[in-house]
């Protein structure tokens, strides 16, 4: 099956542009980031802080057997409703460092909307080794996922 979730990555870059087309209105798509319940709900995380807005921070954690087996967390850079979203992305306990993310929300028409994801890394070496893992596996679920828990909300 194809996945819905396009991963463009450049040979040699420190950049990856990821694009997805949803079934929502951009309004919709933009609070799936903003409020923590609904992240919470299409990422199956727990969020432990949340704070969407310029100068604000979010972490969240995903447990697995009682264990924290995932933790993330950063500043919000620039935050403009149903339209960016700049961020930094830190994996905790993990080699990777920071990363800064340039999320842009489009609507194409009053019921679907485009979101762009651009992923700068610190080094390609780093964004070769994250692209090694089942990171677009795991977006293309994620991002599934969020189209399925909004539909409940149209």
């Amino acid at each position: 099956m194809e996945q819905k979730t396009k991963i463009n990555a450049e040979e040699g870059s420190q950049e990856i542009t990821i694009t997805r087309v949803f079934d929502l209105p951009v309004e919709l798509l933009f609070k799936a980031y903003e409020e923590a319940e609904l992240f919470e709900q299409w990422m199956s995380t727990k969020v432990t802080k949340f704070d969407m807005r310029k100068h604000g921070s979010y972490a969240f954690e995903t447990s697995h057997n009682g264990q924290v087996a995932f933790a993330a967390n950063g500043t919000i850079h620039e935050f403009v409703p149903n339209l960016k979203i700049t961020r930094t992305f830190e994996m905790e306990n993990t080699p990777f460092p920071v990363q800064l993310e340039y999320l842009e929300f489009e609507a194409l028409n009053a019921e679907t909307s485009k979101l762009t994801m651009q992923i700068v890394f610190k080094s390609t070496a780093h964004r070769n080794q994250l692209l090694q893992m089942p990171f677009a596996q795991g977006l293309n679920w994620a991002h599934n996922k969020l189209q399925d828990t909004l539909n409940a909300l149209k």
